[in-house]
């Protein structure tokens, strides 16, 4: 059974950063793709950013240049630099399932684990 755990969340101030670690049981290297997501409240949740087995990356717009993803095995983590008010929000890792095709995006539906979510606040 896959099970995604994120951890590492906490409070900021803004322009600071924050790394989120993403640790992924059951984890198989068939695993292709993996993302992080984000929900503010009173908003539907977002994509943030996927990476593939391959290292291959993709960011939302409103996080490229800021955020960095990478993954050693089974961990997944997310670097957030140049905080802004705007990043708070509770942050989910998922994972795609390992018999799905090489499709990878920072988009729901596509993934099907998800972990319980980790809350970042960046205050001014």
């Amino acid at each position: 059974q896959v099970q995604p755990v994120e951890s590492g969340g906490g409070s900021v101030q803004v322009g600071g950063s924050l790394r989120l670690s993403c640790k992924v049981s059951g984890y198989t290297t068939a695993t292709y793709c993996m993302g992080w997501f984000r929900q503010a409240p009173g908003k539907e949740r977002e994509g943030v950013g996927y990476i593939t087995n391959g290292g291959t990356t993709g960011y939302a717009r409103s996080v490229k240049d800021r955020f960095t993803i990478f993954q050693d095995s089974d961990m997944m983590y997310l670097q957030m630099n140049s905080l802004k008010p705007e990043d708070t929000a509770m942050y989910y890792c998922a994972v795609r399932g390992s018999w799905r095709s090489h499709l990878c995006a920072a988009q729901e539906e596509i993934f099907d684990y998800w972990g319980q979510g980790t809350q970042v606040t960046v205050s001014s």
